[in-house]
């Protein structure tokens, strides 16, 4: 792992999660194109621009997710720091051609460890959309849970308006 806690470089079974750079900008961007992805994580239409800005918020620290020598993808965090209400929240996207593969599994588990035992979380959270099985069962294998429906949470590529579930995972939950 590296000095920066914020960015760190971890190493799951088979992904390593490393601080993205300005360099992964255009891998993740046509990841982000793919319409499985785009589907889930809409844009604008400059996609390049968006991972752009997400890589330059220090607010949601974001990590390149490397398999194979080659990215495949990003995996986000944020934390709510009221000392009443302290907890993390996860984001992930991957490229379709490595679905399937337990590599979100892989490295949602692996964020999450770093998150409980080197910033000491007691208390995660991911929110897929309600619809996104592939999704939920990914983040259950994990060991979060559903806690329940959040209706008409995103609004959907249509405009209309859909049901996320929230999902979390306390440090002792941790599989």
């Amino acid at each position: 792992m590296d000095t920066d806690t914020a960015r760190p470089t971890l190493h799951g079974a088979a992904v390593t999660l490393r601080p993205a750079t300005e360099a992964d900008i255009p891998a993740l961007a046509a990841i982000r194109a793919a319409p499985e992805v785009y589907e889930r994580w809409r844009g604008g239409a400059d996609l390049a621009a968006e991972v752009a800005e997400d890589l330059a918020d220090p607010s949601t620290p974001t990590l390149a997710v490397e398999y194979r020598g080659r990215v495949a993808g990003a995996i986000q965090w944020h934390a709510e720091e009221e000392p009443d209400y302290r907890h993390a929240g996860i984001d992930i996207y991957l490229d379709p051609a490595v679905h399937g593969r337990g590599l979100g599994t892989d490295a949602v588990r692996t964020l999450a460890r770093y998150l409980v035992t080197e910033l000491g979380h007691h208390r995660l959270v991911i929110d897929p959309a309600a619809d996104n099985a592939a999704a939920i069962a990914c983040y259950r294998k994990a060991g979060f849970r559903p806690v329940g429906v959040m209706r008409r949470y995103e609004r959907g590529a249509d405009g209309s308006w859909h049901d996320g579930l929230l999902m979390d995972l306390l440090a002792d939950e941790l599989t």
